[in-house]
């Protein structure tokens, strides 16, 4: 693969900006930087898919140095951090994946953020309304402030991955961020456009407006952004680990800008203080744990389990259609039943997922293929059920046709479609996929100041108001509920598909369907995360791609769905998911794919670009 080099001279010359960091001008002689973005790769000896050119080149440079996944995951993850600072970065959190080629075993890292010790029930409630902090495009109330940000575990996932499964310490996996921040990236369409779209939220406070805001404007296209502040933090984590993160005078700024936020005086945003203290970062714990595990028309499914709820609910999607013969039907049949399957399981993502440190969640039965049988008894193949369904019987559940049951109120979504995605294989077959965000694109908006990252607003995810029966209440110490679902396939106990996605709760559908186009559509890897998305979550419509809309719109509408355009509140983005894949062929041939347009299209490489081993 030939990965273009830019000189950017003139274009950086003519966008000079001027300020002491943030968008900083190139030089006329700037160093190389990766821009060029290749949608799929094919080769041998090690591939990664991401989003974004810098953060594979980080990793394929970690494995051609003699790396593993893991170290190279790491590497990937903390570019990110630098080049999609809206999406990731250590101020957030995560779930990691990953396939020992030794002992054929997928094991998982819970890295999601938690609430506050001191946490209220009602820390989201409005004293002067009673009502919840608005969450709307015009009025961003929850997500901008201090309240909405949880304990932040991607730097303990990065520990505890490399400590488990890596060969390098952090110290050595963090040198390629470092190297990205310190010399600065491209400005993209896509990371001015993000900006724009926050700058109402990032002139909130003084410390975003410095970095992302220089001169009052987002950085233009073809400058080049530096954010050296990131990499001294970065280099204070690789010479002291992560304790210097949860301890110590950073876990004070951080504390600091969650309990009293740096507010410019440029807003009328309520910007609600959170409750984090230095005992809540000190006594943070990133959680080995099980998989989920269910078998799809003879794949072994791996997905990441409570507190996220993707693995169940991908899961139990998969239960469902395993009833049907979706490669015998038609296009449109095959997606009403897709739609039909995702609503049923989201229903019992509503009723029963949560943090299973506070609640009993049901994983066993949820990804029960007797459950998933008795599921697909509700799925009529000539008109949709009416919307919402209602969650199934968990007591009783035989694989037998229940009663039809009234359906439930529609379920308010807030959790956001931002996030990133990344995988990768080394040549000696083993796996990462690893889904990392800060939620909404922005996060909470708070940079802490002086040390270039932004907070997370992880803590909407929970649900705004308290019900004893939610599963996703408000408690004290508890992970929000997420939709991530960084999903391993493996086929008679070897990798055969590593894939994940951003997307809020559009990642359970973009990756169930992306399954499904591969295995029952009969897609290969490329087209079927290029395919048209539909994103059905058992809601009055299905949040649907233009594109999909064009092809199956009447089809599917005159089987009763409703079918709207997609739309992020706070970008104008009609897209859903942002997906990155390995698939395993014959002979350790790897095919690594990414979006060729969504979020400015993604970064697929290998190590040996060749026809051979």
């Amino acid at each position: 693969m030939t990965h273009v080099r830019r000189q950017l001279a003139a274009v950086t010359a003519a966008l000079a900006l001027s300020v002491t960091s943030g968008a900083v001008a190139g030089p006329a002689f700037a160093d190389p930087r990766e821009t060029d973005k290749n949608p799929t790769a094919t080769g041998y000896g090690g591939a990664v898919s991401t989003v974004d050119p810098e953060a594979s080149a980080a990793a394929i440079e970690v494995l051609r140095k003699g790396g593993n996944a893991a170290d190279a995951a790491v590497a990937a993850a903390a570019t990110l951090g630098v080049t999609e600072p809206y999406s990731a970065g250590i101020g957030g959190g995560g779930y990691f994946v990953f396939y020992d080629a030794k002992s054929k075993k997928v094991s998982t890292i819970d890295g999601r953020e938690t609430a506050p010790a001191t946490m209220p029930n009602d820390a989201f409630i409005d004293p002067a309304t009673g009502k919840p902090y608005l969450f709307t495009t015009k009025r961003p109330e929850l997500p901008t402030s201090g309240v909405s940000v949880g304990v932040p575990g991607t730097p303990a996932t990065w520990e505890r991955a490399l400590e488990r499964w890596g060969t390098l310490d952090l110290g050595e996996a963090l040198k390629p961020a470092i190297k990205v921040a310190n010399r600065g990236f491209v400005v993209d369409e896509t990371f001015r456009n993000q900006t724009l779209d926050n700058k109402f939220r990032f002139n909130t406070f003084t410390s975003t407006q410095d970095l992302f805001l220089p001169g009052g404007d987002a950085p233009a296209v073809g400058s080049i952004f530096k954010n050296p502040e990131l990499a001294e933090t970065y280099r204070l984590l690789a010479k002291q680990g992560t304790s210097a993160f949860y301890t110590g005078p950073l876990a004070e700024e951080i504390v600091s800008a969650v309990k009293a936020p740096p507010k410019s005086g440029e807003t009328d945003l309520p910007v609600p203080v959170g409750f984090m203290t230095t005992d809540d970062l000190s006594g943070y714990k990133a959680l080995d744990q099980d998989p989920t595990h269910v078998e799809y028309r003879g794949y072994d499914v791996y997905g990441m389990a409570p507190s996220s709820s993707g693995g169940t609910t991908v899961g139990e999607s998969l239960n469902i259609l395993e009833n049907f013969e979706l490669k015998d039907m038609q296009p449109v049949d095959a997606l009403h039943h897709y739609f039909e399957a995702s609503s049923l399981a989201f229903a019992d993502r509503g009723a029963y997922v949560g943090d299973p440190a506070f609640v009993k969640v049901p994983t066993d039965v949820l990804t029960d293929p007797v459950f998933g049988k008795e599921r697909a008894c509700e799925i009529d193949p000539t008109v949709a059920a009416p919307k919402p369904v209602t969650p199934g019987d968990i007591t009783t559940y035989d694989g037998a046709c229940p009663a039809a049951a009234a359906p439930l109120a529609d379920e308010t979504d807030t959790e956001n479609i931002s996030t990133t995605n990344l995988t990768v294989a080394d040549k000696w077959g083993n796996v990462v996929e690893y889904t990392l965000t800060i939620e909404q694109t922005g996060g909470s908006g708070i940079v802490v100041p002086g040390r270039g990252f932004l907070l997370n607003n992880e803590l909407t995810d929970f649900s705004a108001e308290y019900k004893a029966t939610d599963p996703n209440r408000i408690q004290p110490g508890k992970r929000p509920r997420s939709s991530m679902s960084p999903t391993i396939i493996l086929q008679d106990g070897n990798p055969f598909l590593a894939l994940g996605s951003p997307g809020g709760s559009t990642i359970i559908t973009t990756v169930l369907q992306t399954i499904l186009n591969r295995i029952d559509l009969g897609m290969d890897i490329s087209e079927a995360i290029a395919a048209p998305r539909a994103a059905p979550r058992n809601g009055l419509t299905v949040s649907s791609e233009p594109a999909f809309i064009d092809a199956y719109g009447p089809a599917l509408e005159s089987l009763g769905h409703d079918l709207v355009p997609a739309g992020d509140a706070f970008t104008s983005a009609a897209e859903i998911g942002a997906a990155t894949a390995i698939e395993f062929g014959e002979g350790g041939k790897l095919t690594a794919a990414a979006e060729p347009t969504r979020r400015g299209g993604g970064s697929a490489m290998v190590l040996k670009p060749s026809s051979g081993p």
